[in-house]
Protein backbone atom coordinates (compact mmCIF):
# COMPACT_ATOMS: atom_id res chain seq x y z
CA UNK A 1 0.00 0.00 0.00
CA UNK A 2 1.34 3.43 -0.89
CA UNK A 3 0.24 6.64 0.84
CA UNK A 4 0.49 9.77 -1.30
CA UNK A 5 -1.56 12.25 0.73
CA UNK A 6 -2.74 12.65 4.35
CA UNK A 7 -6.32 11.83 3.31
CA UNK A 8 -5.10 8.42 2.12
CA UNK A 9 -4.02 7.55 5.66
CA UNK A 10 -7.57 8.10 6.89
CA UNK A 11 -9.01 6.14 3.96
CA UNK A 12 -6.90 3.05 4.61
CA UNK A 13 -6.47 3.05 8.40
CA UNK A 14 -9.56 0.97 9.30
CA UNK A 15 -8.93 -1.31 6.32
CA UNK A 16 -5.37 -1.99 7.54
CA UNK A 17 -6.46 -2.82 11.07
CA UNK A 18 -9.29 -5.08 9.87
CA UNK A 19 -7.06 -6.94 7.40
CA UNK A 20 -4.39 -7.45 10.07
CA UNK A 21 -7.05 -9.03 12.29
CA UNK A 22 -7.69 -11.48 9.46
CA UNK A 23 -4.03 -12.46 9.27
CA UNK A 24 -2.87 -10.39 6.29
CA UNK A 25 0.64 -8.98 6.23
CA UNK A 26 1.18 -5.38 5.11
CA UNK A 27 4.03 -3.25 3.89
CA UNK A 28 3.15 0.42 3.71
CA UNK A 29 5.17 2.94 1.74
CA UNK A 30 4.52 6.65 2.04
CA UNK A 31 5.19 9.99 0.46
CA UNK A 32 6.32 12.78 2.77
CA UNK A 33 3.48 15.25 2.14
CA UNK A 34 2.02 17.62 4.72
CA UNK A 35 1.08 15.58 7.82
CA UNK A 36 0.86 12.14 6.19
CA UNK A 37 3.79 10.70 8.13
CA UNK A 38 2.53 12.20 11.37
CA UNK A 39 -0.87 10.56 10.84
CA UNK A 40 0.67 7.16 10.08
CA UNK A 41 2.60 7.38 13.33
CA UNK A 42 -0.47 8.51 15.28
CA UNK A 43 -2.46 5.50 14.02
CA UNK A 44 0.36 3.06 14.70
CA UNK A 45 0.93 2.13 11.05
CA UNK A 46 4.54 1.21 10.30
CA UNK A 47 5.78 2.59 7.00
CA UNK A 48 8.75 3.24 4.72
CA UNK A 49 9.21 6.73 3.25
CA UNK A 50 9.81 6.58 -0.52
CA UNK A 51 9.50 10.17 -1.69
CA UNK A 52 8.72 13.81 -1.06
CA UNK A 53 6.16 15.85 -3.00
CA UNK A 54 7.48 17.68 -6.09
CA UNK A 55 7.01 21.43 -6.17
CA UNK A 56 6.51 21.85 -9.93
CA UNK A 57 4.89 19.91 -12.79
CA UNK A 58 8.30 18.57 -13.82
CA UNK A 59 9.08 17.86 -10.17
CA UNK A 60 5.88 15.83 -9.75
CA UNK A 61 6.70 13.66 -12.77
CA UNK A 62 10.28 13.20 -11.61
CA UNK A 63 9.02 12.19 -8.19
CA UNK A 64 6.70 9.59 -9.72
CA UNK A 65 9.64 7.99 -11.56
CA UNK A 66 11.82 7.84 -8.43
CA UNK A 67 8.96 6.43 -6.34
CA UNK A 68 8.26 3.83 -9.02
CA UNK A 69 11.82 2.55 -8.75
CA UNK A 70 11.95 2.61 -4.95
CA UNK A 71 8.62 0.81 -4.59
CA UNK A 72 9.62 -1.74 -7.23
CA UNK A 73 12.82 -2.51 -5.30
CA UNK A 74 10.85 -2.93 -2.07
CA UNK A 75 8.01 -4.94 -3.59
CA UNK A 76 10.34 -7.35 -5.41
CA UNK A 77 11.64 -8.45 -1.99
CA UNK A 78 8.32 -8.35 -0.13
CA UNK A 79 6.39 -10.13 -2.92
CA UNK A 80 2.87 -8.80 -2.19
CA UNK A 81 -0.22 -10.42 -3.68
CA UNK A 82 -1.95 -7.04 -4.08
CA UNK A 83 -0.72 -3.47 -4.40
CA UNK A 84 -3.19 -0.70 -3.70
CA UNK A 85 -3.40 3.07 -3.41
CA UNK A 86 -5.50 6.09 -4.30
CA UNK A 87 -4.95 7.29 -7.86
CA UNK A 88 -1.48 5.84 -7.55
CA UNK A 89 0.51 5.15 -10.74
CA UNK A 90 3.38 3.55 -8.82
CA UNK A 91 1.14 0.79 -7.46
CA UNK A 92 -0.23 0.00 -10.92
CA UNK A 93 3.20 -0.02 -12.59
CA UNK A 94 4.96 -2.10 -9.95
CA UNK A 95 2.14 -4.66 -9.72
CA UNK A 96 2.38 -5.22 -13.46
CA UNK A 97 6.17 -5.66 -13.23
CA UNK A 98 6.13 -8.24 -10.41
CA UNK A 99 3.03 -10.17 -11.45
CA UNK A 100 0.78 -9.01 -8.61
CA UNK A 101 -2.69 -7.45 -8.80
CA UNK A 102 -3.29 -3.72 -8.49
CA UNK A 103 -6.45 -2.23 -7.01
CA UNK A 104 -6.64 1.51 -7.49
CA UNK A 105 -9.20 3.75 -5.80
CA UNK A 106 -10.13 7.14 -7.25
CA UNK A 107 -12.85 9.75 -7.08
CA UNK A 108 -11.07 12.49 -9.06
CA UNK A 109 -12.38 12.68 -12.62
CA UNK A 110 -10.24 15.64 -13.70
CA UNK A 111 -6.83 14.19 -12.75
CA UNK A 112 -5.95 13.78 -16.43
CA UNK A 113 -2.22 13.12 -16.10
CA UNK A 114 -2.56 10.60 -13.27
CA UNK A 115 -5.39 8.85 -15.15
CA UNK A 116 -3.25 8.39 -18.27
CA UNK A 117 -0.32 6.85 -16.42
CA UNK A 118 -2.33 4.76 -13.94
CA UNK A 119 -5.49 3.23 -15.37
CA UNK A 120 -3.97 1.34 -18.36
CA UNK A 121 -1.77 -0.65 -15.95
CA UNK A 122 -4.40 -1.27 -13.25
CA UNK A 123 -6.31 -4.51 -12.74
CA UNK A 124 -9.33 -2.82 -11.17
CA UNK A 125 -10.24 0.84 -10.64
CA UNK A 126 -12.74 1.44 -7.84
CA UNK A 127 -14.88 4.58 -7.99
CA UNK A 128 -17.96 5.88 -6.19
CA UNK A 129 -21.17 5.07 -8.06
CA UNK A 130 -21.61 8.80 -8.75
CA UNK A 131 -18.26 9.01 -10.61
CA UNK A 132 -18.96 10.85 -13.86
CA UNK A 133 -16.64 8.94 -16.20
CA UNK A 134 -16.99 5.48 -17.68
CA UNK A 135 -13.59 3.80 -17.32
CA UNK A 136 -14.55 0.59 -19.07
CA UNK A 137 -14.38 -3.01 -17.87
CA UNK A 138 -11.77 -2.30 -15.17
CA UNK A 139 -14.08 0.07 -13.33
CA UNK A 140 -15.88 -1.17 -10.22
CA UNK A 141 -18.44 1.26 -8.80
CA UNK A 142 -19.55 1.21 -5.17
CA UNK A 143 -22.37 3.12 -3.47
CA UNK A 144 -20.37 5.41 -1.22
CA UNK A 145 -17.62 8.02 -0.97
CA UNK A 146 -13.98 7.64 0.07
CA UNK A 147 -14.62 9.57 3.26
CA UNK A 148 -17.25 7.10 4.48
CA UNK A 149 -14.40 4.59 4.94
CA UNK A 150 -13.31 6.48 8.04
CA UNK A 151 -16.25 8.70 8.99
CA UNK A 152 -18.98 6.05 9.07
CA UNK A 153 -20.49 5.92 12.59
CA UNK A 154 -19.21 2.34 12.88
CA UNK A 155 -15.64 3.68 12.93
CA UNK A 156 -15.82 7.35 13.90
CA UNK A 157 -16.89 8.54 17.35
CA UNK A 158 -16.35 12.29 17.91
CA UNK A 159 -14.14 13.15 20.85
CA UNK A 160 -15.34 16.31 22.57
CA UNK A 161 -12.00 16.79 24.32
CA UNK A 162 -10.96 18.70 21.20
CA UNK A 163 -13.27 21.50 22.35
CA UNK A 164 -11.50 21.83 25.70
CA UNK A 165 -8.16 21.80 23.91
CA UNK A 166 -9.18 24.86 21.87
CA UNK A 167 -11.10 26.64 24.63
CA UNK A 168 -14.52 25.90 23.15
CA UNK A 169 -17.88 24.83 24.53
CA UNK A 170 -20.19 22.37 22.73
CA UNK A 171 -22.66 25.21 22.11
CA UNK A 172 -20.06 27.61 20.70
CA UNK A 173 -20.38 28.53 17.03
CA UNK A 174 -17.18 28.37 15.02
CA UNK A 175 -16.02 27.96 11.43
CA UNK A 176 -13.22 25.87 9.94
CA UNK A 177 -11.59 27.41 6.85
CA UNK A 178 -9.40 25.28 4.58
CA UNK A 179 -6.81 26.65 2.14
CA UNK A 180 -4.77 24.42 -0.21
CA UNK A 181 -1.43 24.79 -1.96
CA UNK A 182 -2.69 24.03 -5.51
CA UNK A 183 0.43 21.93 -6.05
CA UNK A 184 -1.06 18.53 -6.93
CA UNK A 185 -1.00 17.25 -10.50
CA UNK A 186 -4.79 17.56 -10.76
CA UNK A 187 -4.59 21.18 -9.52
CA UNK A 188 -2.67 22.43 -12.54
CA UNK A 189 -4.60 25.31 -14.13
CA UNK A 190 -7.17 25.37 -11.31
CA UNK A 191 -7.91 28.16 -8.82
CA UNK A 192 -9.77 28.81 -5.58
CA UNK A 193 -10.09 31.90 -3.36
CA UNK A 194 -7.95 34.97 -4.06
CA UNK A 195 -6.28 36.80 -1.17
CA UNK A 196 -8.63 39.82 -1.23
CA UNK A 197 -11.67 37.55 -0.88
CA UNK A 198 -9.97 35.55 1.85
CA UNK A 199 -9.60 38.77 3.81
CA UNK A 200 -13.27 39.67 3.34
CA UNK A 201 -14.32 36.13 4.24
CA UNK A 202 -12.36 36.09 7.48
CA UNK A 203 -13.55 39.58 8.43
CA UNK A 204 -17.24 38.70 8.03
CA UNK A 205 -17.24 35.11 9.27
CA UNK A 206 -15.48 36.01 12.51
CA UNK A 207 -18.50 38.14 13.45
CA UNK A 208 -20.41 34.88 13.88
CA UNK A 209 -18.00 33.00 16.11
CA UNK A 210 -14.40 31.89 16.23
CA UNK A 211 -12.40 30.96 13.13
CA UNK A 212 -9.89 28.14 12.73
CA UNK A 213 -7.78 28.00 9.56
CA UNK A 214 -6.01 24.91 8.25
CA UNK A 215 -3.68 25.52 5.32
CA UNK A 216 -1.31 23.49 3.13
CA UNK A 217 0.57 26.63 2.08
CA UNK A 218 2.13 29.38 4.22
CA UNK A 219 -0.45 31.80 5.60
CA UNK A 220 -0.23 35.59 5.35
CA UNK A 221 0.89 36.95 8.72
CA UNK A 222 -2.53 38.51 9.29
CA UNK A 223 -4.13 35.02 9.30
CA UNK A 224 -1.61 33.30 11.56
CA UNK A 225 -3.64 34.00 14.70
CA UNK A 226 -6.43 31.84 13.27
CA UNK A 227 -4.25 28.84 12.38
CA UNK A 228 -5.41 25.60 14.03
CA UNK A 229 -2.89 24.37 16.59
CA UNK A 230 -4.09 20.80 16.84
CA UNK A 231 -2.87 17.26 16.23
CA UNK A 232 -3.96 16.38 12.67
CA UNK A 233 -5.81 13.23 13.73
CA UNK A 234 -8.20 15.45 15.74
CA UNK A 235 -9.35 17.56 12.79
CA UNK A 236 -12.40 15.37 12.15
CA UNK A 237 -13.52 15.82 15.75
CA UNK A 238 -13.31 19.57 15.23
CA UNK A 239 -15.21 19.38 11.94
CA UNK A 240 -17.96 17.39 13.62
CA UNK A 241 -18.62 20.18 16.14
CA UNK A 242 -18.10 23.09 13.70
CA UNK A 243 -20.97 25.33 12.59
CA UNK A 244 -19.54 25.72 9.08
CA UNK A 245 -16.68 24.59 6.85
CA UNK A 246 -15.59 26.67 3.88
CA UNK A 247 -12.50 26.48 1.71
CA UNK A 248 -10.64 25.15 -1.29
CA UNK A 249 -9.97 21.60 -0.13
CA UNK A 250 -12.25 18.94 -1.58
CA UNK A 251 -11.47 16.25 1.00
CA UNK A 252 -12.09 18.58 3.95
CA UNK A 253 -15.32 19.89 2.40
CA UNK A 254 -16.58 16.34 1.86
CA UNK A 255 -15.55 15.26 5.35
CA UNK A 256 -17.49 18.14 6.88
CA UNK A 257 -20.59 17.29 4.83
CA UNK A 258 -20.45 13.62 5.83
CA UNK A 259 -20.13 14.68 9.46
CA UNK A 260 -23.26 16.79 9.14
CA UNK A 261 -21.54 20.18 9.06
CA UNK A 262 -22.65 22.75 6.43
CA UNK A 263 -19.91 22.83 3.80
CA UNK A 264 -18.96 25.32 1.06
CA UNK A 265 -16.29 24.36 -1.49
CA UNK A 266 -14.60 26.94 -3.74
CA UNK A 267 -12.63 25.36 -6.59
CA UNK A 268 -12.85 25.55 -10.38
CA UNK A 269 -12.53 21.75 -10.67
CA UNK A 270 -15.46 20.97 -8.35
CA UNK A 271 -17.92 20.95 -11.26
CA UNK A 272 -16.17 17.92 -12.75
CA UNK A 273 -16.57 15.64 -9.73
CA UNK A 274 -19.52 13.34 -9.22
CA UNK A 275 -19.01 13.16 -5.45
CA UNK A 276 -19.80 16.86 -5.08
CA UNK A 277 -22.79 16.59 -7.42
CA UNK A 278 -24.17 13.74 -5.34
CA UNK A 279 -23.60 15.50 -2.01
CA UNK A 280 -25.09 18.69 -3.43
CA UNK A 281 -27.99 17.80 -5.72
CA UNK A 282 -28.63 14.41 -4.14
CA UNK A 283 -28.40 15.29 -0.46
CA UNK A 284 -28.04 19.10 -0.14
CA UNK A 285 -25.05 18.70 2.17
CA UNK A 286 -22.45 20.72 0.25
CA UNK A 287 -22.42 23.86 -1.92
CA UNK A 288 -19.78 24.11 -4.66
CA UNK A 289 -18.66 27.23 -6.51
CA UNK A 290 -16.04 28.22 -9.08
CA UNK A 291 -16.44 31.89 -8.17
CA UNK A 292 -15.55 32.83 -4.57
CA UNK A 293 -18.03 35.74 -4.42
CA UNK A 294 -21.28 33.68 -4.46
CA UNK A 295 -19.52 31.12 -2.25
CA UNK A 296 -18.87 33.89 0.26
CA UNK A 297 -22.56 34.85 0.19
CA UNK A 298 -23.63 31.23 0.70
CA UNK A 299 -21.28 30.85 3.67
CA UNK A 300 -22.75 33.92 5.34
CA UNK A 301 -26.28 32.65 4.71
CA UNK A 302 -25.46 29.35 6.40
CA UNK A 303 -23.61 30.75 9.41
CA UNK A 304 -26.36 33.30 10.13
CA UNK A 305 -29.04 30.57 10.32
CA UNK A 306 -29.00 29.17 13.86
CA UNK A 307 -30.92 26.02 12.82
CA UNK A 308 -28.60 25.03 9.97
CA UNK A 309 -26.54 22.52 11.94
CA UNK A 310 -29.58 20.57 13.15
CA UNK A 311 -30.96 20.28 9.60
CA UNK A 312 -27.59 19.14 8.26
CA UNK A 313 -27.33 16.40 10.87
CA UNK A 314 -30.70 15.03 9.77
CA UNK A 315 -29.71 15.16 6.08
CA UNK A 316 -26.43 13.47 6.88
CA UNK A 317 -28.21 10.58 8.64
CA UNK A 318 -30.50 10.13 5.63
CA UNK A 319 -27.52 10.11 3.27
CA UNK A 320 -25.61 7.48 5.25
CA UNK A 321 -28.68 5.24 5.42
CA UNK A 322 -28.43 4.81 1.65
CA UNK A 323 -24.66 4.17 1.46
CA UNK A 324 -22.52 1.09 2.08
CA UNK A 325 -19.77 0.47 4.63
CA UNK A 326 -16.85 1.35 2.35
CA UNK A 327 -14.20 -0.27 4.58
CA UNK A 328 -16.08 -3.58 4.51
CA UNK A 329 -16.27 -3.31 0.71
CA UNK A 330 -12.50 -2.75 0.54
CA UNK A 331 -11.73 -5.73 2.76
CA UNK A 332 -13.91 -8.12 0.78
CA UNK A 333 -12.54 -6.90 -2.55
CA UNK A 334 -8.86 -7.15 -1.64
CA UNK A 335 -9.29 -10.59 -0.09
CA UNK A 336 -10.92 -11.75 -3.30
CA UNK A 337 -8.12 -10.40 -5.49
CA UNK A 338 -5.31 -11.52 -3.18
CA UNK A 339 -6.30 -15.16 -3.68
CA UNK A 340 -6.11 -14.84 -7.45
CA UNK A 341 -2.90 -12.83 -7.30
CA UNK A 342 -1.14 -15.45 -5.21
CA UNK A 343 -1.78 -18.06 -7.92
CA UNK A 344 -0.70 -15.73 -10.76
CA UNK A 345 2.49 -14.72 -8.97
CA UNK A 346 3.77 -18.29 -8.81
CA UNK A 347 4.38 -18.10 -12.55
CA UNK A 348 6.41 -14.86 -12.39
CA UNK A 349 10.22 -14.85 -12.13
CA UNK A 350 11.70 -12.55 -9.48
CA UNK A 351 15.31 -13.14 -10.50
CA UNK A 352 15.57 -10.17 -12.87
Amino acid sequence: MDIGHPAHVHFFKNFVHEMEKRGHEFLVTARDKDVALQLLKAYGIEHTVVGRIGKTKVGLISEWVRRDWKIYSIAKKFRPDVLTGIHNPCMAHVARLIGAKSIIFTETEHATIANLVTFPFSDVVCTPSCFKKDLGKKQLRYNGYHEIAYLHPKYFKPDDSVLDELGLDENDRFTVIRFVSWGASHDIGQTGIDLATKRKLVEEIRKHGRIFITSESPLPEEFEKYRIVLSPEKLHDLLHYASLCIGEGGATATEAAILGTPSVLVATWAQHCGTYDDLSAGHDLISTFSDPIPAFARALELIRDLDTKKRWQEKRDNMLAGKIDVTEFMVNLVEQYSKGAAETKKQVSFGQ
